[in-house]
C-alpha cells in the first residue's frame, strides 16, 4: 500500500475506508472485513453517528489479532458544536471513548470538520440561533485547542477539512503547529487543482472525500439532476480498457495524483474491489482524459449551513 509522509514525519496510508453514511448494524463488520483484507486506514467522525460501532469493529479486530493498533491509522473529526477551545479536548476524549481507544490514548489524525461553528448544545441548527459566527469563535481559537491535543499526546497529527487556501493561510500564519492535512471533496468533476497545488507546495497532505461522487448521500444534501460520476462515459471506457470498475478507476486516479482517498462501503465485495483498485496503473492518456472532465461541481456544497440571515453563505464557507 502506498503511503505519504506528513509534515512532522509521520506516515499515512494513501488508501482508507470511509464511514460516512455507513448504516448502523453494518459498519462494525465493514471495518472488521476491511482490516482483514488489508486496509490500514479508517476515517470516521462523531457526526456520522457510528463511531461506537466503528470502535467495536476495531476492538474485536485487535483482540482477534487481525491487526495491531500501532499498524492502523485512525482519523476522526471535531464537530461544529465544539469549536470553543475549552471544548476541543473533551470532544476528542469522547471520540476516543466511543472508538474504544482510551486504553491506547491517541488518534492518528484529528481534523476540524468544517469552518463553521454551532452553539455547544446544537448538533445541527434549524435556524440562525444555533450558529456562532467566526467573529465570535475564530478558527484560530479552535486550532489552539487542536494544538493542545498534540501537547497532551491525545493525537499524533492535526489538520482541517473543507478549508480553502485563505483559511489555511490564516491557520499557518497564527499557529505553533502547522496543519498536516486538508480533507476536501475531490473527484474528476471537482479536481481542486489550485488547492491541491497549494497543499503540496506547503507540505499539507490532501485527502479526497466523496471520490465516487457520493451518490448515496442523504437527499437533503442532493441537488436536482446532478451528474452521476460513476456513469461517466469516459470513466467507463477507461474502466473497460483496464478490465476494472468505474469505482476502481476513480480510486486509482486519486492515488496517482498523490492524494489520500477514503471510499466508503459496507459491502464485502465492494470493500475488496475498492482495495484492489491499487493494482491498476493509469497511463498518461488516461489521466489526461480524466483531467478534461473537471466541472468544478460540488456534491457537498455546504448550502445546508447557509441559513437565511446568517453570517455563513456558500461563498463564505469556501472563500
Amino acid at each position: 500500500m502506498k503511503t505519504l509522509t506528513l509534515n512532522n514525519g509521520n506516515i499515512i496510508p494513501q488508501f482508507g475506508l470511509g464511514t460516512w453514511k455507513s448504516e448502523p448494524g453494518k459498519v462494525k463488520n465493514a471495518v472488521k472485513y476491511a482490516l482483514s483484507v488489508g486496509y490500514k486506514h479508517i476515517d470516521c467522525a462523531p457526526i456520522y453517528g457510528n463511531e461506537k460501532e466503528v470502535g467495536e469493529g476495531l476492538t474485536e479486530s485487535f483482540q482477534e489479532n487481525v491487526v495491531k493498533r500501532e499498524n492502523i491509522f485512525i482519523t476522526s473529526k471535531l464537530w461544529n458544536n465544539r469549536h470553543y477551545k475549552k471544548d476541543v479536548i473533551p470532544a476528542l476524549k469522547k471520540t476516543l471513548q466511543d472508538l474504544q481507544l482510551l486504553q491506547l490514548d491517541y488518534l492518528d489524525l484529528y481534523l476540524i470538520h468544517w469552518p463553521v461553528a454551532f452553539k455547544p448544545n446544537v448538533n445541527f441548527p434549524e435556524d440562525t440561533s444555533g450558529l456562532v459566527p467566526l467573529s465570535e469563535v475564530p478558527l484560530i481559537e479552535t486550532w489552539q485547542g487542536m494544538e493542545q491535543a498534540i501537547d497532551e499526546g491525545l493525537v499524533k497529527n492535526i489538520g482541517v477539512s473543507n478549508f480553502s487556501i485563505k483559511k489555511l493561510e490564516n491557520i499557518k500564519a497564527n499557529s505553533r503547529i502547522q496543519p498536516s492535512m486538508n480533507q476536501v471533496e475531490c473527484h474528476p468533476y471537482l479536481q481542486q487543482d489550485e488547492l491541491l497545488t497549494y497543499c503540496k507546495k506547503n507540505n499539507i497532505a490532501f485527502t479526497a472525500y466523496s471520490p465516487l461522487g457520493s451518490k448515496d448521500r442523504p437527499d437533503f444534501v442532493k441537488n436536482d439532476n446532478e451528474p452521476i460520476l460513476l456513469e461517466n462515459e469516459v470513466i467507463k471506457n477507461i474502466a473497460q480498457k483496464h478490465q476494472a470498475t468505474t469505482a476502481q478507476i476513480l480510486i486509482q486516479w486519486a492515488i496517482e495524483r498523490g492524494t489520500v482517498v477514503i471510499p466508503k462501503s459496507v459491502s464485502p465485495e465492494r470493500i475488496q474491489e475498492n482495495f484492489e483498485a491499487q493494482n491498476i496503473v493509469l497511463d498518461v492518456e488516461d489521466m489526461e482524459q480524466i483531467k478534461n472532465l473537471n466541472q468544478n461541481y460540488r456534491y457537498v456544497d455546504g448550502s445546508f449551513f447557509a441559513l437565511p440571515n446568517s453570517s455563513y453563505t456558500v461563498e463564505s464557507i469556501w472563500a
